[in-house]
């Protein structure tokens, strides 16, 4: 079997567009590991690629649900599954890019074998205050409570889903898996910038985003009726549109909400990234804020050839 191409890292540090170019050099095609761009509709504030770039480009695991579906990893796992093997079968490269690290540990090491999610305790768990549930959640798995972010309520909620359901902590069953063997053989490359520079980029994008359409954007997903959809703790650049939208705040006010908030979230990726690739074989580091575009493509490319060569 072909070797997996992965790009990873923290956001707007340009992995869309290097992963298109990087694609057509190799012949490959791409499967999104972006928890946002599996949603309809939610073009521009995801900073999906092109209709453009994606008919030159197959893209896989992008626009599979509607806005208010729930997505799991498991789904994930499903559709990239599934858009492995037919890229394969067609003799061409995936190439899977995004900063979800929860789809790609899942698709490349695996899930732990924590209990199934039970939908009567998590209705339960949606209907309290995430401050409630992050402090009860750091009194019966304090060790998993200090990896993740006091506002992540999804994760918040399955670790205490699988605490009430097995009476063991959520960090006792991801102990117990390791994640160190991989399902599929593969080349992993973490695209980095330095930190000002990815903070500047963000405020880039989200000058660019409003620039495209956001507002509309957002409009449209509330016509639809998908506003309680969007005003998850996850969806980024809606969210903050809505009460502009509700005359509560100026335009200015919600640019900024939007760039703090994808601030923020970035510097809680680049504490996940810092904690996952340390003495990992499979997996390269780059700089990207000290290449040019075609030294980069270069280096990955050449890298990626040596590594199926010698498998």
């Amino acid at each position: 079997m072909r070797k997996i191409l992965v790009i990873t890292g923290v956001t707007a540090t340009g992995k869309t567009e290097l992963s298109i170019e990087l694609a057509r050099k190799i012949n490959g095609e791409i499967i999104s590991a972006d928890s946002m761009m599996v949603y309809k509709y939610m073009d521009i504030g995801t900073a999906k690629p092109s209709i453009e770039d994606r008919k030159t480009i197959p893209h896989h695991v992008i626009d599979v649900v509607e806005p208010s579906s729930d997505f799991s990893v498991k789904d994930f796992l499903e559709y990239s599954e599934k858009s492995i093997k037919q890229i394969i079968d067609k003799g061409k490269v995936p190439v899977v890019v995004g900063g979800t690290w929860l789809y790609i540990q899942a698709l490349l090491y695996g899930l732990t074998d924590a209990p199934e999610g039970d939908w009567k305790i998590r209705e339960k768990l949606y209907s309290r205050c995430i401050n409630e549930l992050y402090d009860e959640l750091k009194r019966v798995d304090r060790i998993y409570a200090e990896k993740i972010h006091k506002n992540d309520r999804r994760r918040i909620i399955r670790a205490l889903e699988v605490y009430y359901i097995s009476g063991k902590p959520f960090s006792y069953f991801i102990d117990k898996h390791r994640f160190n063997e991989s399902r599929y053989d593969f080349v992993g490359f973490v695209l980095e910038r330095d930190r000002e520079e990815v903070m500047n980029r963000i405020e880039k994008r989200v000058d660019n985003m409003f620039r495209q359409g956001l507002i509309d954007e957002v409009k449209n997903l509330v016509d639809m009726g998908y506003e309680n959809a969007i005003t998850s703790k996850q969806a980024i650049g809606y969210k903050e549109v809505l009460p502009y939208l509700k005359g509560e705040i100026s335009l200015e006010e919600a640019k900024e909400s939007i760039i703090k908030n994808t601030r923020d979230f970035a510097k809680r990726q680049i504490r996940t990234f810092r904690s996952k690739f340390k003495d990992n074989k499979n997996w390269h580091r780059l700089n990207i804020s000290n290449y040019t575009n075609s030294e980069l493509l270069y280096k990955i490319i050449e890298k990626y050839k040596s590594e199926e060569e010698a498998h």
